[in-house]
């Protein structure tokens, strides 16, 4: 009798039956609900997991292997939440989350963003991402009303089919919560969770090469981060017992912060000396700080990053295709509330910036990327297109990422003057972004010249 119970646990979280069944189902678990025996319990999670189906719809996916030794394994009904996963943050801490067979992603973060203590993501500019099951460096950002279990669920299928032969259970979906969209307007209300967060995102964009700094700025960032982590710096006593021993456990400590926040372009290619000094620097620095809170660290550090322009943008390396009026070998995009700003690829200063009003169309263009702007300079208004060669999945991103901010622009324009947000894609396109797990884009009302994203 447990295991039918147990069986229906899972099918409830799938689908509901039709009425009449749907009430003789009903009727079943509040007969047989009773909190004093095994079968009782689980008749009481069912009846719990019908509401939430009713609730939040069917799901789209099979239960994952997670999901039913969850279900096998321990009675849920001991459970609010008979599921959790780690999320990841850019800090290199996680929180375990519960969740249960209906949970959406966005109800996943109110729970998250309230433990610890986070805005909601339309004010954080925050968002959810998951790992691409191919192993390959890849980031999906998931949509707000798709279920916790069916990403789980064909995750685990798609790792599967990529990688057959492989044990099972020894790979899981790696979620991670970092910043996607950053509004100036909403700096004032970032709590003291985001300004650390965005701290360690905008160093591991510093250590990527994706941050202009020079090597002076860098050791200093370095350092307030040395801070932030370890605390107050001790240099080793200069005693003859155990001076050794504290030396070489300081330029340890030294060298794990120098291949964690300084930039890999300053330290590849170092010598043995070069490293040597660097820890020096770094050393000298740290000791300046003692003293420092995390908070002062934080303050400063962000105080220092927010000078350059283009803070808080996501950054794209792109090659300009011959068709196009930049002529570079390579060139960054860089996606922000304003628009898209072209920058130089070596010395990251701006180059053009095409706002949101301008674009007529953007998105993949057979293997490449495509700008179709207006060109306002002139007189006629004439329109430019512009091909950029790019990693489909990094066009998908820079679409979607574009999408985003223009959803935002027109739902802000739409709520200052009382109207509603424009359309979105028609539905056979919203149904395809659905089952990649990305933002939803706007709707161009313009006439397409040529095959897009959009």
């Amino acid at each position: 009798m447990a295991f039918g119970l147990q069986l229906l646990a899972l099918c409830i979280g799938l689908f509901l039956p039709q009425h009449p069944f749907l009430w003789l189902l009903k009727l079943h678990l509040k007969k047989n609900a009773d909190s004093r025996t095994e079968f009782g319990k689980y008749a009481i999670y069912c009846q719990r997991c019908v509401e939430r189906t009713q609730q939040n719809g069917d799901r789209e996916a099979r239960p994952s292997r997670m999901e039913i030794l969850s279900t096998l394994l321990r009675n849920p009904y001991h459970h609010s939440l008979p599921f959790s996963i780690p999320v990841h943050f850019m800090n290199g801490i996680y929180q375990v989350v519960g969740f249960d067979a209906s949970t959406t992603v966005e109800e996943f973060l109110n729970t998250l963003n309230q433990d610890t203590r986070m805005r909601k993501p339309a004010q954080s500019g925050f968002a959810l991402f998951s790992d691409d099951p191919s192993g390959k460096d890849i980031e999906h950002c998931l949509q707000g009303n798709i279920k916790i279990c069916d990403i789980i669920s064909k995750w685990e299928q798609a790792s599967k089919e990529q990688h057959p032969g492989k044990c099972e259970g020894t790979r899981t979906v790696r979620l991670t919560y970092k910043n996607r969209l950053y509004f100036l307007v909403q700096v004032h209300g970032e709590t003291d969770r985001e300004k650390l967060l965005l701290v360690y995102q905008t160093n591991d964009q510093i250590v990527n090469g994706l941050f202009p700094v020079n090597k002076e700025l860098a050791m200093e960032l370095t350092a307030l981060l040395a801070q932030v982590e370890i605390g107050d710096f001790e240099q080793p006593f200069s005693t003859p017992a155990g001076q050794v021993t504290s030396q070489s456990k300081s330029n340890h400590t030294l060298k794990q912060v120098l291949e964690r926040f300084y930039p890999k372009r300053y330290r590849h290619g170092c010598t043995e000396e070069q490293l040597r000094q660097l820890c020096q620097r770094l050393s000298t620095r740290s000791m300046a700080l003692r003293g420092h809170s995390t908070a002062d660290c934080v303050r400063i550090y962000l105080t220092v990053a927010r000078k350059w322009s283009f803070f808080g943008a996501k950054l794209f390396a792109a090659k300009p295709l011959a068709t196009s009026s930049v002529e570079k070998s390579f060139i960054w995009f860089a996606v922000h509330e304003d628009g898209i700003s072209i920058l130089d690829y070596s010395s990251m200063r701006l180059t053009v910036t095409y706002t949101y009003k301008s674009l007529m169309t953007f998105g993949g263009y057979q293997d490449d990327f495509m700008l179709v702007v207006n060109n306002a300079q002139t007189k006629d208004k004439s329109t430019e297109k512009h091909l950029f060669a790019m990693a489909k999945p990094k066009i998908l991103e820079i679409t979607l990422l574009i999408a985003s901010y223009i959803n935002n622009f027109h739902q802000l324009k739409g709520a200052a003057h009382h109207l509603s947000a424009p359309a979105l894609l028609t539905p056979q396109s919203g149904q395809k972004l659905k089952e990649m797990g990305s933002q939803p884009l706007l709707a161009n009302n313009r006439p397409m010249k040529c095959r897009t994203l959009l």
